[in-house]
């Protein structure tokens, strides 16, 4: 069995090292691994430096035994006692922060400064006051998610950095995600436009002009002989993939059920989201009254009399609308009532995935 380590993406030098690959790969303990052997050395030095932030996106995320399991497996395979030189043996957590401990008979003895600080974007209002002047490894774990982000969730993430980071340079930032969604905001704002065409075992680095900011993707191959737990998960759905072979999280979408004409075509609109442009087209032919949805290869002729819906769209054009589940006409309530009565047909299940994540933001965004 090989599990991920962090040896080639280290070697990119970047600021930001975004990993993605499948689940139960080891990404999360590389980073851990990385953080606290890197922490444990500074304070073998009688200096508390070098400490680990770990971001996460819900204050749940660190309640109960998540958070005192999260350095567990550093703890079970000896790791902590071998790079304190026996000095600490385990890890516990206390009011959101990790502290080396060392364990006898009459119970632990822990060190009075933690070496890991946690952050949730959901509460990142309460951690404006405070500094974090030795925290130079950052954890972003399971930035990706099939349900639902945070509204404006990468400027509040780039909020939780500036807390710690302040005016320093010397910040490393891990980002870490299962294959569970290919259409994330983080991609879009981030400039990472190839993530979704990039090959298992590829690594691709973004530089911005002369800023010095460089950001390193790797798409994490799969482990070499398996998981001896991928024979649970071999059933014959696509979506199954992801868990055992790290390939992306798809749905299997409706695909068209007829050939259609052009005069069948009774009103054609548009989707724009993750700079994935759809035409949509409402058909009424033998199957009866539905919408049909593909990808437009070409620019949209006529921008200010074709009804466009994207997240960019600005009061003052009428036939640009943000939101297709916020319907306040006859038109929009019947384009909508196809989504809702669940007439609606796909080219592909990548084109139903754009859509299903657009109307997630459409749901949320209400």
């Amino acid at each position: 069995m090989k599990y991920y380590t962090l040896d080639r993406i280290l070697r990119e030098d970047a600021i930001y090292n975004m990993i993605i690959g499948e689940r139960s790969n080891g990404k999360t303990y590389s980073v851990l691994n990385y953080g606290t052997k890197r922490a444990i050395e500074s304070s073998l030095k009688g200096e508390y430096k070098n400490r680990l932030a770990i971001i996460r996106r819900w204050q749940d995320d660190f309640k109960g035994k998540r958070s005192h399991e999260m350095f567990s497996s550093i703890v079970s395979n000896g790791l902590i006692e071998k790079y304190s030189k026996g000095k600490y043996d385990t890890v516990e957590y206390f009011s959101g922060r990790w502290f080396l401990a060392k364990k006898d008979e009459t119970g632990s003895t822990r060190c009075d400064e933690p070496f890991a600080y946690a952050f949730s974007l959901s509460a990142m209002e309460h951690d404006k006051s405070t500094s974090y002047p030795d925290v130079d490894t950052i954890l972003f774990d399971e930035f990706l998610t099939r349900s639902y982000y945070l509204p404006n969730e990468f400027v509040t993430f780039m909020n939780v950095l500036s807390t710690i980071i302040r005016e320093r340079d010397n910040v490393k930032i891990f980002m870490l995600g299962n294959t569970v969604n290919k259409f994330c905001p983080y991609f879009d704002e981030m400039g990472l436009h190839h993530i979704k065409e990039m090959k298992r075992g590829e690594i691709e680095v973004y530089e911005y002009g002369e800023s010095g900011l460089k950001v390193a993707v790797e798409y994490a191959e799969k482990t070499i002989t398996g998981k001896k737990s991928d024979k649970y998960f071999a059933f014959d759905n696509p979506k199954l993939h992801m868990i055992t072979g790290g390939d992306w999280e798809i749905d299997i979408y409706p695909h068209l059920p007829e050939k259609y004409k052009p005069k069948d075509i009774l009103f054609t609109y548009f989707i724009e989201f993750g700079n994935e442009l759809l035409q949509c087209e409402i058909i009424e032919h033998n199957k009866g009254n539905y919408t049909y949805i593909h990808r437009k290869t070409t620019p949209i002729k006529d921008e200010d009399n074709d009804l466009l819906f994207t997240t960019r769209a600005t009061n003052n054009r009428y036939f640009q609308r943000r939101n297709i589940a916020n319907v306040y006409d006859d038109l929009g309530k019947k384009i909508y009532s196809y989504f809702k009565k669940e007439k609606v047909f796909y080219q592909s299940n990548d084109v139903g995935e754009v859509v299903r994540n657009y109307l997630v933001w459409c749901k949320k965004s209400i």
